[in-house]
């Protein structure tokens, strides 16, 4: 692959901890006090914390641990999300071996969640459920697509006419819809649409999507509100919580219906979304997508920058759009890249201007393997 991105800068981080065992490479060790050219080897790199997270994460049942240190909790939703960054692996090699893996790891949810897949968290089997759309896109295996269809019946229970409708965050939380419950499940309908063709897939998905314009987003910005709820008699909405993974689902939701059924205001909505998300106070830091902490605000980001790729993909952005949205990644790419990445481990910190500390949750790691895999995407495509 022909590297383009290039940027000056003092390696100090680098050149005191490389190893020749990544895959990646940026060459000899240089001379830490001299300005060097960096190559961002995105597609390598993205490889090699591929290979990190198996190696460090990996459990016996196939699924993968909570972190880094030997703590064996199964995390249903990081999971999930560890099939999508197989099936990411997947897209950019074409090696099998990760599909098999994440075939064996969508058996191991299975097994690990008392032999069956619904849960009480219905943004957890959301997840599951689109990943599981995903590999059978690859795989043409139709397990994968049972999954998803058993998962999104089991989830379209929790609707109900209480707030005007939306999805309950939990099965056994009535009066508590949230954004994580319903923009990720009108992704899942579309998917499901596109592969089955049966309506009933596209009306719920923008009834779900309508629902969630009407209430949980914020019509000036585009940026997400977390949740509806009842508090002493009184509807409120916890409009004071703005997380990045609830701006990326709406952005993904947006797109999803625009591809189909090309009504303008489904990409007008994605990109009022990410024109506010790029400047927000509450979702960045001096440019640079915010640091929420580990466990589950770990994954919040990767799952940002797995939708706001999808934007920069289409070809029918304004030259001003995509210039913004390229400065904005290739920043965010970039600081990962060098700052962020313990070398040689290839694991990473929340805090993408920083190495990580000694405990580094699955969910933080995916959210690195995201961004790179992302960027090699983007790369491959020539958008960076």
């Amino acid at each position: 692959m022909q590297l383009k991105n290039k940027l000056p800068l003092v390696m100090v981080m680098l050149a005191a901890s490389w190893s020749i065992g990544c895959k990646e490479d940026l060459g000899a060790l240089r001379d830490p006090d001299k300005k060097v050219e960096v190559e961002y080897t995105y597609a390598a790199t993205a490889d090699s914390m591929q290979e990190a997270t198996n190696n460090t994460y990996l459990t016996i049942e196939s699924t993968y641990k909570q972190d880094n240190l030997g703590n064996e909790f199964f995390n249903y939703w990081w999971n999930a999300h560890m099939v999508h960054v197989l099936v990411d692996g997947y897209i950019r090699s074409n090696n099998q071996t990760y599909l098999t893996r994440a075939k064996a790891l969508v058996e191991g949810i299975n097994t690990r969640n008392n032999g069956h897949f619904p849960n009480e968290f219905n943004d957890d089997m959301a997840w599951l459920a689109i990943a599981c759309t995903r590999a059978y896109e690859q795989s043409n295996d139709e397990y994968f697509l049972d999954v998803s269809r058993l998962l999104w019946e089991e989830i379209l229970k929790s609707w109900s006419d209480l707030y005007g409708g939306g999805i309950t965050w939990k099965i056994n939380t009535p009066q508590s819809k949230n954004a994580v419950s319903n923009a990720p499940v009108a992704i899942l309908s579309m998917r499901l649409y596109q592969l089955d063709g049966d309506a009933k897939y596209l009306q719920w998905a923008k009834d779900i999507y309508a629902w969630q314009k009407s209430n949980l987003v914020d019509p000036v910005t585009g940026l997400v509100w977390d949740h509806m709820y009842t508090e002493n008699g009184q509807v409120l909405v916890k409009k004071e919580w703005i997380f990045t993974y609830n701006v990326g689902t709406y952005i993904g939701a947006s797109l999803e219906l625009y591809n189909e059924t090309g009504e303008s205001s489904y990409l007008n909505e994605a990109l009022k979304t990410a024109r506010s998300m790029v400047n927000s106070s509450q979702l960045t830091t001096e440019g640079l997508l915010k640091d929420e902490g580990q466990g589950d605000g770990g994954l919040f980001k990767g799952i940002l920058v797995r939708y706001f790729t999808q934007l920069m993909l289409r070809d029918d952005l304004t030259e001003s759009d995509r210039q913004t949205f390229t400065d904005f990644f290739t920043f965010n790419a970039q600081t990962f890249y060098t700052n962020a990445i313990d070398r040689p481990s290839m694991l990473c910190s929340p805090n993408w201007r920083n190495q990580p500390g000694d405990r580094i949750d699955l969910s933080t790691q995916l959210s690195g393997v995201m961004l790179m895999e992302a960027a090699a995407l983007l790369e491959s495509q020539e958008k960076l």
